[in-house]
Protein backbone atom coordinates (compact mmCIF):
# COMPACT_ATOMS: atom_id res chain seq x y z
CA UNK A 1 0.00 0.00 0.00
CA UNK A 2 1.33 3.43 -0.98
CA UNK A 3 2.48 5.56 1.95
CA UNK A 4 -0.07 8.41 2.05
CA UNK A 5 1.77 10.38 4.75
CA UNK A 6 5.03 10.23 2.81
CA UNK A 7 3.20 11.47 -0.30
CA UNK A 8 1.62 14.36 1.62
CA UNK A 9 4.93 15.37 3.19
CA UNK A 10 6.87 15.91 -0.06
CA UNK A 11 3.91 17.76 -1.51
CA UNK A 12 3.75 20.18 1.44
CA UNK A 13 0.33 18.83 2.43
CA UNK A 14 1.29 17.51 5.86
CA UNK A 15 1.25 19.54 9.06
CA UNK A 16 0.73 17.16 11.99
CA UNK A 17 -0.79 13.84 13.00
CA UNK A 18 -1.44 11.84 16.13
CA UNK A 19 1.04 9.08 17.01
CA UNK A 20 0.24 5.87 15.12
CA UNK A 21 -1.58 7.57 12.23
CA UNK A 22 1.01 6.71 9.56
CA UNK A 23 1.28 3.13 10.85
CA UNK A 24 -2.52 2.74 10.73
CA UNK A 25 -2.66 3.95 7.13
CA UNK A 26 0.09 1.50 6.13
CA UNK A 27 -1.46 -1.42 8.01
CA UNK A 28 -4.88 -1.64 6.35
CA UNK A 29 -7.55 0.10 4.33
CA UNK A 30 -8.62 2.95 6.61
CA UNK A 31 -11.79 5.01 6.53
CA UNK A 32 -11.20 8.74 7.05
CA UNK A 33 -13.38 11.82 6.87
CA UNK A 34 -13.19 15.56 6.33
CA UNK A 35 -15.98 18.00 7.15
CA UNK A 36 -17.13 20.90 4.96
CA UNK A 37 -19.09 23.78 6.49
CA UNK A 38 -22.07 24.90 4.36
CA UNK A 39 -21.47 28.63 4.79
CA UNK A 40 -22.19 29.17 1.05
CA UNK A 41 -23.87 27.21 -1.74
CA UNK A 42 -20.52 26.35 -3.29
CA UNK A 43 -16.87 25.90 -2.33
CA UNK A 44 -13.96 28.13 -3.26
CA UNK A 45 -10.31 27.27 -3.76
CA UNK A 46 -9.71 27.59 -0.02
CA UNK A 47 -11.38 24.15 0.20
CA UNK A 48 -9.23 22.63 -2.55
CA UNK A 49 -6.58 21.32 -0.16
CA UNK A 50 -9.16 19.22 1.69
CA UNK A 51 -10.78 18.01 -1.54
CA UNK A 52 -7.37 16.99 -2.89
CA UNK A 53 -6.56 15.29 0.42
CA UNK A 54 -9.68 13.12 0.07
CA UNK A 55 -8.74 12.28 -3.54
CA UNK A 56 -5.20 11.28 -2.46
CA UNK A 57 -6.73 9.15 0.31
CA UNK A 58 -9.03 7.43 -2.17
CA UNK A 59 -6.25 6.91 -4.74
CA UNK A 60 -4.03 5.22 -2.17
CA UNK A 61 -6.75 2.62 -1.55
CA UNK A 62 -8.39 4.05 1.56
CA UNK A 63 -12.05 4.97 2.00
CA UNK A 64 -12.99 8.66 2.01
CA UNK A 65 -16.02 10.19 3.70
CA UNK A 66 -16.99 13.76 2.83
CA UNK A 67 -19.16 15.18 5.59
CA UNK A 68 -21.33 18.20 4.83
CA UNK A 69 -22.14 19.95 8.10
CA UNK A 70 -25.88 20.55 7.88
CA UNK A 71 -26.02 20.52 11.71
CA UNK A 72 -22.70 22.16 12.59
CA UNK A 73 -23.42 24.77 9.92
CA UNK A 74 -26.30 25.96 12.06
CA UNK A 75 -23.80 27.01 14.71
CA UNK A 76 -20.65 28.03 12.85
CA UNK A 77 -17.12 26.91 13.64
CA UNK A 78 -15.42 29.43 15.99
CA UNK A 79 -11.92 28.31 14.91
CA UNK A 80 -9.96 31.26 13.55
CA UNK A 81 -12.85 33.67 14.09
CA UNK A 82 -12.82 36.70 16.40
CA UNK A 83 -16.58 37.23 16.27
CA UNK A 84 -19.59 34.94 16.16
CA UNK A 85 -21.04 34.13 12.77
CA UNK A 86 -24.58 35.03 11.84
CA UNK A 87 -26.75 31.93 12.13
CA UNK A 88 -28.17 30.65 8.86
CA UNK A 89 -31.81 29.61 8.52
CA UNK A 90 -32.77 26.07 7.50
CA UNK A 91 -33.77 27.05 3.96
CA UNK A 92 -30.41 28.70 3.29
CA UNK A 93 -28.57 25.78 4.87
CA UNK A 94 -30.45 23.23 2.74
CA UNK A 95 -29.54 25.21 -0.40
CA UNK A 96 -25.90 25.43 0.68
CA UNK A 97 -25.67 21.72 1.54
CA UNK A 98 -27.09 20.79 -1.89
CA UNK A 99 -24.61 23.12 -3.62
CA UNK A 100 -21.62 21.67 -1.77
CA UNK A 101 -22.73 18.11 -2.49
CA UNK A 102 -22.88 19.02 -6.17
CA UNK A 103 -19.32 20.42 -6.10
CA UNK A 104 -17.84 17.47 -4.21
CA UNK A 105 -19.50 15.00 -6.59
CA UNK A 106 -17.28 16.34 -9.40
CA UNK A 107 -14.14 15.16 -7.61
CA UNK A 108 -15.23 12.03 -5.77
CA UNK A 109 -17.32 9.29 -7.42
CA UNK A 110 -19.95 8.59 -4.79
CA UNK A 111 -21.65 6.15 -7.21
CA UNK A 112 -18.56 3.98 -7.60
CA UNK A 113 -18.93 0.21 -7.07
CA UNK A 114 -15.35 -0.13 -5.76
CA UNK A 115 -14.88 -1.55 -2.26
CA UNK A 116 -13.33 1.74 -1.11
CA UNK A 117 -15.89 3.94 -2.90
CA UNK A 118 -16.13 7.39 -1.29
CA UNK A 119 -19.23 8.27 0.74
CA UNK A 120 -21.00 11.56 1.41
CA UNK A 121 -22.89 12.17 4.65
CA UNK A 122 -24.73 15.06 6.30
CA UNK A 123 -24.45 15.34 10.10
CA UNK A 124 -27.94 16.85 10.25
CA UNK A 125 -29.26 13.34 9.52
CA UNK A 126 -28.12 12.05 12.92
CA UNK A 127 -28.24 15.28 14.93
CA UNK A 128 -31.81 16.40 14.05
CA UNK A 129 -33.48 13.95 16.47
CA UNK A 130 -30.90 14.36 19.24
CA UNK A 131 -32.56 16.17 22.16
CA UNK A 132 -30.55 18.64 24.20
CA UNK A 133 -30.99 16.51 27.33
CA UNK A 134 -29.81 13.36 25.56
CA UNK A 135 -26.82 15.18 24.12
CA UNK A 136 -25.89 16.63 27.53
CA UNK A 137 -26.16 13.19 29.17
CA UNK A 138 -24.51 11.04 26.50
CA UNK A 139 -21.86 13.41 25.14
CA UNK A 140 -21.49 16.42 27.45
CA UNK A 141 -20.52 14.32 30.47
CA UNK A 142 -17.64 12.68 28.61
CA UNK A 143 -15.55 15.84 28.15
CA UNK A 144 -14.66 18.29 30.92
CA UNK A 145 -15.05 22.04 30.57
CA UNK A 146 -11.35 22.33 31.50
CA UNK A 147 -10.46 20.21 28.45
CA UNK A 148 -12.65 22.28 26.14
CA UNK A 149 -11.32 25.60 27.44
CA UNK A 150 -7.75 24.54 26.82
CA UNK A 151 -8.35 24.58 23.05
CA UNK A 152 -6.72 27.48 21.18
CA UNK A 153 -9.94 28.38 19.37
CA UNK A 154 -11.62 28.89 22.76
CA UNK A 155 -8.70 30.53 24.58
CA UNK A 156 -8.25 33.19 21.91
CA UNK A 157 -11.88 34.18 22.04
CA UNK A 158 -11.93 34.28 25.85
CA UNK A 159 -8.71 36.29 26.06
CA UNK A 160 -10.23 39.41 24.54
CA UNK A 161 -10.35 38.84 20.79
CA UNK A 162 -13.82 39.92 19.66
CA UNK A 163 -16.84 39.83 21.95
CA UNK A 164 -16.24 36.57 23.74
CA UNK A 165 -17.88 33.25 22.88
CA UNK A 166 -21.50 32.19 23.19
CA UNK A 167 -22.50 28.84 24.66
CA UNK A 168 -23.70 27.89 21.16
CA UNK A 169 -20.20 28.23 19.69
CA UNK A 170 -18.64 26.67 22.78
CA UNK A 171 -20.56 23.46 22.07
CA UNK A 172 -19.31 23.30 18.46
CA UNK A 173 -16.30 21.14 19.28
CA UNK A 174 -18.54 18.65 21.10
CA UNK A 175 -20.91 18.35 18.14
CA UNK A 176 -18.02 17.93 15.69
CA UNK A 177 -16.46 15.46 18.11
CA UNK A 178 -19.71 13.49 18.18
CA UNK A 179 -19.64 13.36 14.36
CA UNK A 180 -16.36 11.48 14.59
CA UNK A 181 -17.82 9.06 17.15
CA UNK A 182 -20.93 8.52 15.00
CA UNK A 183 -18.83 7.76 11.92
CA UNK A 184 -16.53 5.53 14.00
CA UNK A 185 -19.50 3.55 15.29
CA UNK A 186 -21.53 3.36 12.06
CA UNK A 187 -18.92 3.57 9.29
CA UNK A 188 -15.79 2.19 10.91
CA UNK A 189 -14.10 5.58 10.52
CA UNK A 190 -10.75 5.78 12.34
CA UNK A 191 -9.28 9.03 11.06
CA UNK A 192 -10.39 12.63 10.83
CA UNK A 193 -8.45 15.05 8.64
CA UNK A 194 -8.61 18.80 8.18
CA UNK A 195 -6.69 22.07 8.21
CA UNK A 196 -4.28 22.76 11.07
CA UNK A 197 -6.80 25.22 12.57
CA UNK A 198 -9.08 22.20 13.13
CA UNK A 199 -6.64 20.34 15.39
CA UNK A 200 -8.55 21.21 18.56
CA UNK A 201 -11.90 20.08 17.19
CA UNK A 202 -10.42 16.92 15.69
CA UNK A 203 -8.66 15.85 18.89
CA UNK A 204 -11.88 16.41 20.85
CA UNK A 205 -13.36 13.86 18.44
CA UNK A 206 -10.57 11.34 19.01
CA UNK A 207 -11.09 11.78 22.76
CA UNK A 208 -14.83 11.14 22.45
CA UNK A 209 -14.21 8.00 20.37
CA UNK A 210 -11.92 6.65 23.07
CA UNK A 211 -14.29 7.52 25.91
CA UNK A 212 -17.51 6.36 24.22
CA UNK A 213 -16.25 3.54 22.03
CA UNK A 214 -15.07 1.08 24.65
CA UNK A 215 -11.66 -0.05 25.84
CA UNK A 216 -10.40 -1.07 22.38
CA UNK A 217 -11.55 2.10 20.65
CA UNK A 218 -8.91 3.96 18.67
CA UNK A 219 -9.00 7.11 16.58
CA UNK A 220 -6.44 9.19 14.72
CA UNK A 221 -5.97 12.73 13.45
CA UNK A 222 -4.07 14.29 10.54
CA UNK A 223 -3.90 17.96 9.54
CA UNK A 224 -2.68 19.96 6.56
CA UNK A 225 -0.92 23.34 6.76
CA UNK A 226 -2.89 26.51 6.11
CA UNK A 227 -1.88 27.73 2.65
CA UNK A 228 -0.62 31.29 2.29
CA UNK A 229 0.93 33.24 -0.56
CA UNK A 230 4.65 34.02 -0.56
CA UNK A 231 3.88 37.59 0.52
CA UNK A 232 2.01 36.28 3.57
CA UNK A 233 -1.44 37.24 2.28
CA UNK A 234 -4.42 34.91 2.44
CA UNK A 235 -4.63 32.22 -0.21
CA UNK A 236 -7.87 31.75 -2.13
CA UNK A 237 -8.79 35.31 -2.97
CA UNK A 238 -8.19 37.45 -6.03
CA UNK A 239 -8.71 41.19 -6.28
CA UNK A 240 -12.35 40.47 -7.07
CA UNK A 241 -12.91 38.29 -3.98
CA UNK A 242 -13.14 34.52 -3.56
CA UNK A 243 -12.14 32.25 -6.42
CA UNK A 244 -15.01 29.74 -6.58
CA UNK A 245 -15.10 26.21 -7.96
CA UNK A 246 -18.36 26.88 -9.85
CA UNK A 247 -18.12 28.57 -13.23
CA UNK A 248 -21.26 30.62 -12.58
CA UNK A 249 -19.51 32.27 -9.62
CA UNK A 250 -15.97 32.49 -11.02
CA UNK A 251 -15.62 32.04 -14.77
CA UNK A 252 -13.21 29.38 -16.01
CA UNK A 253 -11.22 32.19 -17.64
CA UNK A 254 -10.76 34.01 -14.31
CA UNK A 255 -10.07 30.71 -12.54
CA UNK A 256 -7.34 29.90 -15.06
CA UNK A 257 -5.89 33.42 -14.82
CA UNK A 258 -5.65 33.16 -11.01
CA UNK A 259 -3.17 30.28 -11.32
CA UNK A 260 -1.32 31.65 -14.36
CA UNK A 261 -0.65 34.86 -12.41
CA UNK A 262 0.94 33.07 -9.43
CA UNK A 263 4.43 34.23 -8.49
CA UNK A 264 7.38 31.92 -9.20
CA UNK A 265 7.69 31.05 -5.50
CA UNK A 266 3.99 30.31 -5.13
CA UNK A 267 3.81 28.32 -8.38
CA UNK A 268 6.64 26.04 -7.19
CA UNK A 269 4.69 25.38 -3.99
CA UNK A 270 1.23 25.15 -5.54
CA UNK A 271 2.13 22.68 -8.29
CA UNK A 272 2.99 20.12 -5.60
CA UNK A 273 -0.14 20.82 -3.56
CA UNK A 274 -2.81 21.32 -6.20
CA UNK A 275 -1.85 18.82 -8.93
CA UNK A 276 -1.38 15.07 -9.01
CA UNK A 277 1.79 15.17 -11.11
CA UNK A 278 4.49 12.85 -9.75
CA UNK A 279 7.67 14.06 -8.07
CA UNK A 280 9.98 13.46 -11.05
CA UNK A 281 7.69 15.39 -13.39
CA UNK A 282 7.40 18.31 -10.96
CA UNK A 283 11.15 18.42 -10.29
CA UNK A 284 11.79 18.52 -14.05
CA UNK A 285 9.26 21.33 -14.50
CA UNK A 286 10.88 23.35 -11.71
CA UNK A 287 14.31 23.01 -13.35
CA UNK A 288 12.87 23.94 -16.76
CA UNK A 289 11.22 27.00 -15.21
CA UNK A 290 14.42 28.12 -13.48
CA UNK A 291 16.26 27.96 -16.80
CA UNK A 292 13.76 30.32 -18.46
CA UNK A 293 11.45 31.96 -15.88
CA UNK A 294 10.01 34.38 -18.47
CA UNK A 295 8.26 31.47 -20.22
CA UNK A 296 6.25 30.79 -17.01
CA UNK A 297 6.33 27.02 -17.58
CA UNK A 298 5.35 26.27 -13.98
CA UNK A 299 2.42 28.67 -13.90
CA UNK A 300 1.03 27.42 -17.21
CA UNK A 301 1.29 23.75 -16.23
CA UNK A 302 -0.23 24.45 -12.81
CA UNK A 303 -3.13 26.37 -14.37
CA UNK A 304 -3.72 23.65 -16.97
CA UNK A 305 -3.74 20.77 -14.49
CA UNK A 306 -6.03 22.37 -11.92
CA UNK A 307 -8.41 23.82 -14.50
CA UNK A 308 -8.88 20.36 -16.03
CA UNK A 309 -9.36 18.87 -12.55
CA UNK A 310 -11.96 21.43 -11.46
CA UNK A 311 -13.69 22.08 -14.80
CA UNK A 312 -12.66 20.02 -17.86
CA UNK A 313 -10.18 19.86 -20.73
CA UNK A 314 -12.71 21.54 -23.04
CA UNK A 315 -13.18 24.42 -20.59
CA UNK A 316 -9.40 24.75 -20.25
CA UNK A 317 -9.07 25.15 -24.02
CA UNK A 318 -11.72 27.88 -23.98
CA UNK A 319 -9.90 29.67 -21.13
CA UNK A 320 -6.59 29.51 -23.03
CA UNK A 321 -8.33 30.80 -26.14
CA UNK A 322 -9.79 33.69 -24.14
CA UNK A 323 -6.35 34.44 -22.66
CA UNK A 324 -4.84 34.54 -26.14
CA UNK A 325 -7.31 37.25 -27.12
CA UNK A 326 -5.36 39.65 -24.90
CA UNK A 327 -1.89 38.20 -25.06
CA UNK A 328 -1.68 36.28 -28.33
CA UNK A 329 -2.29 36.61 -32.06
CA UNK A 330 -6.06 36.11 -32.02
CA UNK A 331 -8.38 36.82 -34.94
CA UNK A 332 -11.87 38.28 -35.40
CA UNK A 333 -13.09 34.69 -35.64
CA UNK A 334 -11.59 33.88 -32.21
CA UNK A 335 -13.36 36.91 -30.72
CA UNK A 336 -16.72 35.88 -32.14
CA UNK A 337 -16.46 32.49 -30.44
CA UNK A 338 -16.40 34.06 -26.96
CA UNK A 339 -19.67 34.04 -25.07
CA UNK A 340 -20.86 37.35 -23.62
CA UNK A 341 -19.73 36.65 -20.02
CA UNK A 342 -16.23 35.60 -21.07
CA UNK A 343 -15.89 38.52 -23.49
CA UNK A 344 -16.76 40.99 -20.71
CA UNK A 345 -14.35 39.32 -18.28
CA UNK A 346 -11.48 39.28 -20.77
CA UNK A 347 -11.98 43.02 -21.29
CA UNK A 348 -12.90 43.83 -17.70
CA UNK A 349 -11.74 47.36 -16.89
CA UNK A 350 -11.40 48.36 -20.56
CA UNK A 351 -13.14 51.72 -21.33
CA UNK A 352 -16.57 51.32 -22.88
CA UNK A 353 -19.16 53.39 -24.70
CA UNK A 354 -22.63 52.69 -26.01
CA UNK A 355 -24.00 53.46 -29.46
CA UNK A 356 -27.48 52.80 -30.83
CA UNK A 357 -27.97 49.83 -33.14
CA UNK A 358 -30.02 52.07 -35.42
CA UNK A 359 -26.85 54.10 -36.10
CA UNK A 360 -25.31 51.06 -37.78
CA UNK A 361 -28.13 50.47 -40.25
CA UNK A 362 -26.52 52.66 -42.89
CA UNK A 363 -23.00 52.21 -41.55
CA UNK A 364 -20.87 54.58 -39.46
CA UNK A 365 -17.73 56.35 -40.65
CA UNK A 366 -14.84 55.01 -38.54
CA UNK A 367 -13.48 58.50 -37.75
CA UNK A 368 -16.90 59.43 -36.33
CA UNK A 369 -16.85 56.22 -34.27
CA UNK A 370 -13.34 56.81 -32.89
CA UNK A 371 -14.01 60.39 -31.80
CA UNK A 372 -17.55 61.69 -31.54
CA UNK A 373 -19.40 58.41 -30.86
CA UNK A 374 -17.00 56.89 -28.31
CA UNK A 375 -14.39 59.40 -27.23
CA UNK A 376 -11.65 56.80 -27.84
CA UNK A 377 -9.74 59.65 -29.55
CA UNK A 378 -9.97 63.30 -28.53
CA UNK A 379 -10.35 64.67 -32.08
CA UNK A 380 -11.04 63.65 -35.65
CA UNK A 381 -7.49 64.69 -36.55
CA UNK A 382 -5.95 62.42 -33.92
CA UNK A 383 -8.14 59.54 -35.14
CA UNK A 384 -7.12 60.12 -38.78
CA UNK A 385 -3.41 60.21 -37.90
CA UNK A 386 -3.74 56.86 -36.08
CA UNK A 387 -5.56 55.38 -39.09
CA UNK A 388 -2.90 56.68 -41.48
CA UNK A 389 -0.22 55.12 -39.24
CA UNK A 390 -2.06 51.77 -39.59
CA UNK A 391 -2.38 51.42 -35.80
CA UNK A 392 -6.18 50.95 -35.53
CA UNK A 393 -7.91 47.57 -35.47
CA UNK A 394 -11.57 46.63 -35.33
CA UNK A 395 -12.12 43.18 -33.85
CA UNK A 396 -8.39 42.44 -34.24
CA UNK A 397 -8.26 43.34 -37.94
CA UNK A 398 -6.33 46.40 -39.20
CA UNK A 399 -8.49 49.02 -40.93
CA UNK A 400 -8.04 52.11 -43.13
CA UNK A 401 -9.66 55.55 -43.00
CA UNK A 402 -12.37 54.49 -45.46
CA UNK A 403 -13.68 51.77 -43.14
CA UNK A 404 -17.41 51.84 -42.35
CA UNK A 405 -18.72 50.10 -39.19
CA UNK A 406 -21.90 48.04 -39.73
CA UNK A 407 -23.98 45.48 -37.84
CA UNK A 408 -21.97 42.75 -39.59
CA UNK A 409 -18.99 43.70 -37.40
CA UNK A 410 -20.77 42.92 -34.12
CA UNK A 411 -19.45 40.26 -31.74
CA UNK A 412 -22.35 38.35 -30.16
CA UNK A 413 -24.62 40.82 -31.93
CA UNK A 414 -23.71 43.52 -29.40
CA UNK A 415 -19.97 44.30 -29.11
CA UNK A 416 -17.18 45.86 -31.16
CA UNK A 417 -13.57 45.77 -30.02
CA UNK A 418 -11.44 48.76 -30.99
CA UNK A 419 -7.68 48.69 -30.58
CA UNK A 420 -5.00 51.33 -30.95
CA UNK A 421 -1.47 49.96 -31.03
CA UNK A 422 -0.78 46.80 -29.03
CA UNK A 423 -2.34 47.54 -25.65
CA UNK A 424 -4.98 50.25 -25.91
CA UNK A 425 -8.42 48.65 -26.09
CA UNK A 426 -11.92 50.09 -26.21
CA UNK A 427 -15.23 48.22 -26.16
CA UNK A 428 -18.35 49.48 -27.95
CA UNK A 429 -21.60 48.07 -26.64
CA UNK A 430 -24.41 48.34 -29.17
CA UNK A 431 -27.88 48.83 -27.64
Amino acid sequence: MKNLVEELKWRGLYHDSMPGTEEQLLKEVTTAYIGFDPTADSLHIGSMVQIILLVHLNRTGHKAIALVGGATGMIGDPSGKSDERNLLNEETLAKNVAGIKSVLSRFLNFNSKEANAPVMVNNYDWMKEFSFIDFAREVGKRITVNYMMAKDSVKKRLSGEGEGMSFTEFTYQLIQGYDFYHLYKNNGCLLQMGGSDQWGNITTGTELVRRMGGENAKAFALTTPLITKADGSKFGKSEGGNVWLDADKTSVYKFYQFWVNATDVDAEKYIKIFTFLDKDTIDALIEEHKAAPHLRVLQKKLAEEITIFVHSKEELEKAIQASNILFGNSTAEDLKQLDEATFLEVFDGVPQAEIAKADLENGLDIVLVLNEKTGFFKSNGEARRALTANSISVNREKIKEDFVLTANDLINNQFVLLQSGKKNYFVIRVV
